[in-house]
């Protein structure tokens, strides 16, 4: 065990001081990536991940086509921090998109993703790739900010979260449960500029896909990169004339079958360009459900919390790689995170680590081909920039604890820290502490090498305009 624990500062050492062996060569062989990411979706909210109601076909398929991951973890349990940690490969302590008083970015914001902070998008765009981001952003939605100044060619979405610009003459309790499109004036933005406003969110899902999809047939013959962050399933809860009431579970229901015909939509038009066995998708979620919103929120199925905790049902998204032919056919248990897409994707691009900065991902693609050991060992969970909790191997200590919901947030240090055994107990029932001191003392290692290496940004999220 006390190898695994120092693990990460060997790969510290490997990345800030040895070249990487992928070469720079501009070859047109090189894959596609599609990164799809929902808003608040949680565990339990698929048909492969269990659901009984919620139908989901096409993510199921792509599941039987791919791997199913189900030790797979964000690097934030809220929007702005996890999305920062999905493009850089860094903890969003490190680039300063963290905060105990905003835990994300609001539209008075002035501050967001620094441009010093290198993103998948950028990393590719070295090496020729077509780079196109659809959807929420949330890093930042200054003209500084936005994609189109973090290396993506493009931009379509909406640049924060649906439920933000909500019109001052209706409360928050009759915006949320009757969704009405005027109720959010969010704006829906073309590259730098807003083309829509109040966004029309009863079409956005359809409208986000139209968008990949065109994107692949205009780039059928070079690499391309897309980043596809759906909007939804964050409440205000929309969904199209045609799914709309279609679904068991109600308006949740409809939503995630909406967005599950849009991973439908996009794996038939790489199909249908033969692209499917040089394209890699991955299918996962930001965070948990958003629990306080009752039957507007998802379900961390049989999972503790929710979005705005580290429980295991705020931090572990359901995930699903897909790649016929490149990616091995599986049910994945070793621990992944979204912090491992950065460098994954980079070997799998054949591109060069940088070295000037630290990482905290790991490449997984020789997992992606079928190799059992995956060199995740150990996952570090913030809250705001308190180490809220660790997990090794199989076990997971907490110094804090928080109000399950994640709403109101009750941040609160332990006087004494829990020990859970995740493979025995996913739902972290039983605090099994007592029996196991020498896991802990290990912990305690790994813990003290992992401060001892880590440099606070300084936050972007407290920041506002005009200040």
């Amino acid at each position: 065990m006390k190898q695994s624990l120092l693990f990460p500062l060997a790969f510290l050492f490997l990345f800030y001081g040895i070249q990487s062996a992928h070469s720079q060569d501009k070859g047109s062989d090189r894959p596609n990536f599609i990164i799809i990411f929902t808003d608040d979706q949680g565990y339990g909210d698929l048909g492969v991940f269990g659901h009984p109601t919620i139908k989901t076909p096409n993510i199921d398929q792509m599941s039987a086509e791919g791997q199913k991951w189900t030790n797979f973890y964000v690097a934030a349990n809220v929007c702005t921090p996890s999305r920062a940690g999905l493009l850089t490969g860094r903890f969003p302590v490190r680039t300063g998109m963290y905060s105990n008083v905003r835990r994300v970015l609001f539209p008075d914001s002035g501050g967001g993703l620094p441009a010093y902070e290198l993103t998948i998008a950028k990393q590719l765009k070295s090496v020729g790739y077509a780079t196109a981001a659809i959807g929420k952003w949330h890093l930042g939605h200054l003209p500084q900010y936005l994609p189109t100044s973090h290396g993506f060619d493009s931009y379509f979405g909406i640049p924060y979260s649906n439920d933000m610009d909500r019109v001052n003459d209706v409360s928050a309790k009759e915006a949320f449960q009757n969704s009405k499109i005027e109720y959010f004036n969010v704006p829906l933005m073309r590259d730098t500029s807003v083309i829509e406003r109040p966004a029309d969110q009863r079409t956005i899902t359809r409208r986000y896909t139209e968008e990949a999809v065109k994107i692949i047939g205009e780039n059928k013959g070079e690499p391309f990169f897309i980043y596809l962050a759906h909007s939804l399933p964050h409440v205000p809860l929309f969904a199209s004339d045609s799914f709309l009431g279609q679904s068991e579970r109600g308006l949740y229901g409809d939503v995630i079958e909406e967005i599950d015909w849009s991973v439908g939509q996009i794996l038939a038009a790489l199909r249908q360009h033969g692209l499917e066995q040089k394209t890699y998708v991955v299918f996962t979620s930001d965070n948990g459900p958003w629990l306080t919103f009752n039957e507007q929120g998802g379900s961390a199925g049989l999972l503790f919390g929710g979005k705005g905790t580290s429980y295991e049902g705020g931090v572990r998204v359901p995930t699903v790689i897909w790649g016929p032919g490149n990616v091995k056919p599986e049910v994945v248990s070793k621990m992944g995170s979204t912090l491992d897409l950065f460098p994954t994707i980079t070997s799998l691009a054949r591109v060069e680590m940088p070295r000037d900065r630290i990482y905290d991902g790991f490449d997984l693609s020789p997992v992606f081909r079928g190799q059992d050991e995956s060199p995740r060992k150990e996952m570090f969970y913030y809250h705001g920039d308190r180490l809220f909790a660790v997990r090794s191997g199989d076990f997971k200590l907490y110094f804090y604890s928080n109000n399950p919901s994640g709403y109101p947030a009750k941040v609160e240090e332990l006087d004494k820290p829990k020990l859970f055994n995740l493979a025995h107990d996913p739902s972290e029932r039983f605090d099994v502490i007592d029996q196991h001191a020498d896991v802990v003392e290990e912990i305690m290692l790994g813990v003290k090498i992992h401060r001892e290496n880590m440099t606070f940004g300084q936050t972007q999220l407290e920041s506002r305009i005009g200040q």
